[in-house]
């Protein structure tokens, strides 16, 4: 199973050294991202933060730029350092944001319509290669939202499976952080989240120690879309019903033949991976019905990916519906599919979704606990994250 997920070329390398085009005719589209992350910073401009954790919360300006007639769903890998214009995704732009405000002032220079695309990256996946990922997302996608990335201290390896898993807890708090700076800036009145992998598990961590700490989450956390997550089924049953209501909309897109989630699943004992259901069987069926969960299967959907994890990037019908649709704030519904938006994508898993399922697992009893008050405040340091009487 390893040497399948790890079937591929060279890993890219020299991603974050700001690279110039000669000429503006040598690249295509360009995407501005804000990042948030609580790598440590390392001394190589070549890939800027690393494995390493940092208690701390850093925010950078990233422009990137791709190369003319990229086919959608691609991203062009360097294949030497520096990338190269004419054929290479690659940052044009960087800068090191230090303060809260200038974070603020970025937003508001790249706001649209008030509406946040916040993803979160998986497993195995270094800075760069977060920055790279999401840019194509952003520009594929067509979504009109300011993109921002949360990036948080994978290891960058196949073999960093267990210091990932411990990475993303780690991370919850500076992903709070992150979400509670975007929802308390008044020029952002939506915020979508977009997981993947074992982001997802990040992100419903985040989402619960959010609402743990503090009731209700805020109003604009409006979609949460996980895409193949990588989350014990009964542990997501736990996350889910401890999030205090109203909850945002949450969609996942699933696939029983992602062959990283099988690893993960044997790796966790062969505990059933949110990601690898079918959510037209029981228990999931009515179980994702009572929580109002949107469970979307991509099993059939045609992938040139040997693991098959990555289908909602990697398809420009899928991640252009995500665009359109989910992250707009509307949620997809079976009339999408019948008159045609969507099933171009997924005709040939109507059979097994029964058209767009509301179903994931049974929804367990979430108890009571403490609701303390926190500061409406967050500055990009984890003491600012506090209890305030």
């Amino acid at each position: 199973m390893l040497a399948l997920l790890g079937a591929c070329a060279p890993r890219p390398q020299g991603l974050m050294r700001p690279v110039v085009a000669a000429e503006a005719t040598e690249q295509g589209r360009s995407v501005d991202l804000l990042v948030a992350t609580n790598r440590q910073v390392v001394a190589d401009p070549d890939v800027r933060y690393g494995n390493r954790r940092d208690p701390h919360l850093h925010l950078t300006a990233v422009s990137v730029a791709m190369p003319k007639g990229r086919p959608e769903g691609t991203v062009q890998w360097p294949r030497t350092t520096p990338p190269q214009p004419q054929t290479d995704f690659h940052v044009t732009r960087l800068q090191t944001l230090t303060t809260v405000a200038q974070g603020r002032g970025w937003m508001r220079q790249h706001r649209r319509g008030g509406h946040v695309l916040l993803f979160v990256h998986g497993y195995n996946t270094t800075y760069g290669e977060a920055v790279y990922r999401f840019a194509q997302i952003t520009a594929d996608s067509g979504v009109e939202a300011a993109p921002v990335l949360f990036t948080w201290p994978s290891s960058g390896s196949l073999l960093g499976y267990n210091y990932d898993r411990e990475s993303t807890l780690f991370s919850r708090t500076a992903l709070e952080q992150t979400l509670r700076l975007l929802a308390n800036d008044p020029s952002i009145n939506q915020i979508t989240i977009l997981a993947h992998s074992m982001g997802s598990f990040l992100a419903m961590e985040a989402l619960r120690q959010m609402s743990i700490r503090s009731g209700p989450l805020n109003p604009k956390i409006q979609n949460v879309i996980l895409a193949s997550p990588d989350i014990d089924i009964q542990v997501f049953a736990r996350q889910f019903t401890e999030i205090v209501g109203p909850r945002p909309r949450f969609t996942i897109f699933v696939a029983q033949d992602d062959r990283a989630l099988l690893l993960s699943r044997l790796i966790a004992g062969r505990v059933d991976r949110v990601g690898d259901i079918n959510p037209a069987e029981e228990p999931y069926v009515s179980g994702l019905a009572r929580a109002g969960i949107v469970a979307i299967d991509l099993t059939r959907i045609d992938d040139t990916g040997g693991s098959h994890h990555s289908r909602f990037a990697d398809s420009p019908e899928i991640v252009q519906i995500i665009g359109r649709r989910l992250a707009e704030g509307q949620q997809l519904t079976t009339s999408d599919i019948e008159r045609g938006g969507f099933v171009m994508v997924a005709a040939g898993a109507l059979h097994t979704v029964g058209a767009v399922v509301t179903a994931p697992v049974a929804v367990l009893e979430a108890g009571s606990r403490p609701v303390p008050d926190i500061s409406g405040t967050l500055a990009a340091d984890p003491d600012a994250l506090r209890t305030e009487r």
